[in-house]
């Protein structure tokens, strides 16, 4: 797949210049950015046997963001439109380094192209304080979470309604219908980790109550046509000790049941189906809790947690990694969603902790560390038996505060994974970041 180089910037321009001039906040409200992320990445494979007949994935592109948000018009309905043109370019990472569609989309002979692009529209909509949006949509809900792990953004077509109309109370609810993947300019369909035939409506709903000014609950439903249907209910609570220190308390559990064609062997034999090992081969079945403490005092946090997935199946949320060319990449909203595996396989057990320290304490505001360390336990095997694993994550990030260069930011990301399961492998994974915004106006 090939694309011409600026071509949906082009579109974008055009589109921008012809918006209604007649409504002033239309226009005096808008805000438009360029984005740019320099991106490398570094996967060792560690040469095991199997690792896809490559031991090394080492890619580095160059990203491009114009992202336009519109105000609204006036009156009792306020009607704005918003664009986001992306465009990667392939600095480094040709054959013998390409492996698969993790950050930069296949070519025709398997290589990485040189460059891909593509546009995303969203009309909105606001009356008092509802607002309603159709067209490109990035969503973070505890439900569904882009991905934006990659140089680009993972994006979702369909609509999406926010309410705040209640003091303290937020809820949201929506239909999705495709997906365009981190690695690719081409939608999908939508589905889960081994599935192959894809849904075109994904339902949700759900609320945040801000209960008091340091307890959140939260409840959310949501619904994968002819895949699951999945309930989650979440607590944050932040407890003030002293002057500069805290204690908060994150709950969250998960239960997700087959629905629709997963529900039956015919639609499983279809390809309605799931990966991992469960009860019921290829059947979604499963429940997940998590518990996550964190202490912070001064510019030092330390956070220690647990997770169990049951017996009965993986964690499941959406996931189009075996539906096409560059769809694979999916985040979730768990702790354990890290650098290289997430820790959701059927009946494993994970201890986790992590330490980070914020160096505005020592007078270098922006500088920010970070160190991870989990273990999971438990791990159900055909063989009968059960295995584990291990990962430790170093971040490093830095945020240039003043100046010339002020917003310039750089990350390091360093991730060892040591895995019993024979399909995860050894892996150890280097991500450098260096982005920045541009504001246009």
């Amino acid at each position: 797949m090939t694309t011409k180089p600026f071509a949906h910037l082009y579109l974008f321009t055009a589109g921008a210049l012809a918006l209604p001039m007649a409504n002033a906040a239309f226009i005096e409200d808008g805000k438009a950015s360029l984005n740019l992320r320099n991106y490398y990445f570094n996967n060792d494979f560690r040469d095991r046997p199997g690792a896809a007949g490559q031991s090394k994935t080492a890619e580095w592109a160059q990203g491009f963001m114009l992202d336009y948000k519109s105000g609204f018009t006036d009156g009792t309905v306020g009607v704005g439109v918003d664009a986001l043109g992306m465009l990667g370019v392939r600095l480094d990472g040709g054959a013998g380094n390409h492996r698969g569609s993790s950050m930069i989309p296949d070519d025709s002979d398997g290589s990485a192209v040189h460059d891909w692009s593509r546009l995303g529209l969203t009309g909105k909509l606001r009356f008092s304080q509802t607002e309603a949006r159709y067209g490109t949509l990035q969503p973070k809900l505890p439900i569904l979470v882009a991905n934006d792990g990659r140089v680009l953004p993972q994006t979702f077509e369909g609509g999406m309604l926010t309410s705040k109309e209640i003091d303290g109370l937020t809820l949201t609810g929506g239909r999705l219908e495709h997906t365009t993947g981190r690695g690719s300019s081409n939608r999908s369909g939508l589905a889960v980790a081994g599935g192959t035939q894809e849904s075109n409506e994904f339902l949700f709903a759900g609320a945040d109550y801000q209960l008091t000014g340091n307890l959140k609950l939260q409840y959310y439903a949501a619904k994968l046509e002819d895949y699951y249907l999945q309930h989650f209910a979440g607590l944050v609570h932040t407890w003030a000790l002293a002057d500069n220190q805290s204690l908060t308390t994150d709950l969250r559990y998960f239960k997700t049941d087959a629905s629709g064609r997963n529900d039956s062997a015919g639609g499983r034999a279809a390809g309605y189906t799931v990966g991992g090992l469960g009860d019921t081969a290829g059947k979604i079945d499963n429940d997940t809790w998590s518990a996550m403490f964190t202490y912070a005092i001064g510019g030092h946090s330390v956070l220690l947690g647990h997770q169990r997935v049951s017996d009965s199946g993986n964690f499941v949320q959406l996931n189009q990694g075996n539906t096409g060319e560059g769809a694979a990449g999916a985040s979730i909203y768990l702790f354990t969603d890290r650098l290289v595996t997430s820790f959701t396989r059927a009946g494993e057990r994970t201890s986790f902790g992590q330490y980070s320290y914020n160096f505005a304490a020592l007078g270098v505001p922006g500088l920010v560390a970070s160190v991870a360390y989990l273990k999971g336990t438990n791990i159900r095997m055909v063989s009968g038996g059960d295995e584990k694993e291990w990962e430790r994550d170093i971040a490093l990030d830095y945020v240039v505060q003043s100046g010339a260069f002020k917003g310039l930011g750089f990350s390091w990301r360093n991730g060892m994974l040591r895995s019993g399961v024979p399909s995860e492998w050894d892996q150890d994974q280097n991500r450098l970041t260096v982005s920045y915004s541009v504001p246009l106006f």
